[in-house]
């Protein structure tokens, strides 16, 4: 078995610790203290949360996709895969490591997807890009922590309390959805999202292919077209 190999270290800006690059052969996993945020061999629920999604907003003419959370990018990769050409996606992430992570040492897993001329990405917190919006995406996908409870910065309880609902509701267009991911579910989100308003329906998925633990994600759909 090989050796995990530590690649590089960064801060959480605010609240939030330190994250751990590292590599085992072709195998990357980012960590946080004793816990794994996410494994380049498990993608798959990261990559339902953009299919699932593109699903509720088919057919639109210049889609415009907010993604909270760059990670290993597998997000970003699911939704360029299914996306039209003529559509925008902004990458909101907020460690300026993990974008150099993938453009160097984590290359060989995004692909070059960065580079799509779809992409643009903005470092820093998606609850500003959120707020900043109106009625300004047709979609917007949260993959930012462990879910609702927060794990990596407890200030991203904002994006889901009450407030944090009603901000993506204003910077969604009508029939937009809002997707979350979790490591496991949470009636009272779920009840948050229907007071909010919300057509909702939370999906249980996989986190590899067809194997590995339950996930799950929230697709939440404003009302009107």
């Amino acid at each position: 078995m090989l050796p995990w190999i530590e690649l590089d270290k960064a801060t959480i800006p605010g609240d939030g610790g330190e994250l751990r690059l590292k590599q085992r052969g072709s195998e990357f996993s980012i960590m946080l203290g004793a816990n794994e945020l996410m494994n380049s061999r498990l993608s798959g629920s990261e990559e339902a949360l953009a299919t699932l999604s593109y699903e509720r907003i088919k057919g639109r003419k210049r889609p415009k996709v907010l993604i909270g959370g760059l990670g290993m990018g597998f997000t970003l990769r699911a939704a360029l895969a299914v996306l039209p050409d003529d559509a925008e996606v902004v990458v909101a992430e907020l460690v300026p490591a993990v974008v150099a992570w993938a453009r160097g040492l984590m290359a060989e897993v995004f692909k070059g997807c960065l580079d799509d001329p779809r992409v643009a990405i903005f470092e820093g917190d998606v609850g500003e890009a959120i707020r900043a919006a109106k009625a300004g995406f047709d979609a917007i996908l949260l993959d930012v922590d462990n879910g609702p409870d927060g794990l990596t910065r407890k200030s991203n309880d904002r994006l889901y309390d009450y407030g944090g609902i009603n901000a993506a509701k204003a910077a969604l267009r009508g029939g937009g959805v809002l997707a979350v991911w979790s490591s496991g579910p949470d009636t009272s989100f779920t009840r948050r999202l229907k007071d909010g308003g919300f057509a909702t329906e939370a999906v249980s998925t996989r986190a590899g292919k067809g194997r590995g633990a339950r996930h799950v994600i929230w697709l939440a759909v404003k009302p009107g077209r």
